[in-house]
């Protein structure tokens, strides 16, 4: 297979026996991806997929360009060219003249400079505003002065924002409305909005609570004003997340989950302890301590109304937010770092990971372990059958904490021979990746797919004639 191929270290052998990477035989009755399109149209890595309506989507990475594909065919609609370094943020927003789903505009943000001829030479970021239906470049902005890494739409308050080393506000024709002070030369690595005209922004180890102050009649002029600092992490913020209406989700790159509360930001939840949710007696698992920081960084979140499934260093990590613990873990879901996670229906999840390999899991309960029987007869009289409380009081406490469900390998889907930065799900027309290979992979339902051509073949014989000759 290509992922055995492939970079990807191993870990040390007494580890790999603790915690062997799950396989799956050729036989995935359970996955129905069994077809696939390549689709070719960049040459460097494709970091960025973003869906754009029902049957479109389009993808953008290190060659700066943007490419819109019809998701049912492959077929490669327009090509985006306007950027010449890597793109490093992309987002949409409804267009001026209508605010149909299927005319959006695309926001992307890249980091070509432009050498200005002084005394220090600073670096010029630029965004482009795209029409996806024309192809057509609206605007070009080139004022920021370092990289923007993320770009978020407020739709309520018909705005957007850019966070770099500082946090811009935008409105749809591109005019900067404000802008805060320099804030970190690392810059903002992730933004999401919260309610009262709020934003959340993840800069190194803290979070940032901004307020948006929208023009009033005393005041004709937008500002944004920092309301406040959460210090409580120990390490860079990676993924920052909205769950629900009552809270978000962030994760650092040292293994911690903080659940906050989305309306006062206190913490109502915290998990550090992601190697090993379920306590084992045997010190000799303490040697998972030894493991590189990057085995338990938190890249990505998903979630439902009940979980919130986190992708940890090479594991697969499920939280119920009701108990506020691990409910599931697949500690060596892919043989490298897991980038991306995403719900699919039926309790089911994909995952794809720097190893170039593409998964899919199930949700599922655990079988319930039959009760011990209590001891009965002549010695239970005298005592010498009755189990020692404190002896117990250990194992009780390990079957309390214990995972209670397990996520099951059902599907492997191996074409790309990179690193899988990301993935989009049609329910329609199946899941869409991108790698470092600069390829795309359109991962079709067989099944579906077969159906569909005999219904096309059916038809085109009773157009011709042809069916009633066969009959």
């Amino acid at each position: 297979m290509l992922r055995w191929l492939i970079g990807g270290g191993r870990e040390p052998q007494g580890l790999a026996e603790k915690s062997p990477l799950q396989t799956i035989g050729e036989e995935q009755t359970q996955n129905p991806y069994t077809e696939l399109l390549v689709l070719k149209a960049h040459h460097d890595i494709v970091r960025f997929l973003v869906r754009l309506d029902d049957c479109r989507f389009a993808s953008a990475g290190d060659d700066g360009l943007v490419v819109i594909w019809n998701a049912q065919t492959g077929e490669k609609l327009l090509e985006l060219n306007g950027h010449t370094q890597k793109i490093t943020a992309i987002t949409t927003i409804p267009s001026l003249e209508a605010c149909e789903e299927k005319n959006q505009l695309i926001l992307t943000a890249s980091a070509d400079r432009t050498v200005i001829i002084s005394l220090n030479l600073e670096e010029s970021e630029i965004a482009v505003l795209w029409n996806c239906d024309s192809g057509r470049q609206v605007q070009k902005i080139s004022c920021f002065q370092s990289t923007v890494k993320c770009l978020t739409v407020l739709q309520r308050l018909d705005v957007w924002l850019s966070g770099g080393n500082d946090l811009c506000v935008w409105n749809r024709k591109l005019d900067l409305l404000c802008k805060t002070s320099h804030l970190s030369d690392t810059g903002i690595s992730a933004l999401i909005e919260i309610p009262k005209n709020c934003v959340v922004a993840a800069v190194g180890k803290e979070l940032i609570i901004f307020r948006l102050v929208a023009p009033t009649e005393g005041s004709l002029e937008w500002d944004i004003l920092e309301v406040k600092r959460l210090l409580d992490h120990q390490d860079n913020i990676l993924s920052l997340a909205n769950v629900n209406d009552l809270n978000f989700v962030t994760g650092s790159h040292v293994g911690e989950l903080i659940i906050w509360n989305i309306l006062d930001w206190t913490v109502q939840a915290c998990e550090r302890n992601f190697w090993d949710p379920s306590p084992q007696l045997d010190t000799q698992q303490e040697i998972k301590l030894c493991q590189k920081p990057n085995d338990i960084s938190i890249h990505h979140f998903t979630w439902d109304e009940e979980n919130v499934f986190a992708a940890v260093g090479r594991g697969l990590y499920v939280y119920n937010l009701q108990m506020k613990r691990v409910t599931a873990c697949q500690k060596t879901a892919h043989d490298s770092v897991v980038l991306h996670v995403a719900r699919l229906p039926d309790r089911q999840l994909i995952s794809c990971s720097e190893d170039g390999s593409v998964r899919i899991w199930e949700l599922r309960e655990k079988p319930q372990l039959a009760a011990e029987p209590v001891p009965t007869g002549f010695f239970n009289m005298w005592g010498f059958g009755r189990v020692n409380k404190q002896a117990s009081q250990p194992v009780k406490k390990q079957q309390e904490n214990a995972t209670s469900c397990l996520l099951e390998l059902v599907g492997d889907l191996i074409g790309h021979s990179s690193s899988v930065e990301m993935f989009l799900y049609f329910e329609d027309h199946g899941l869409v990746t991108c790698s470092a290979d600069h390829l795309i992979i359109l991962w079709k339902n067989g099944e579906r797919e077969s159906g569909l051509r005999s219904l096309k073949l059916f038809q085109k014989l009773e157009e011709n004639g042809d069916l009633h000759l066969a009959v």
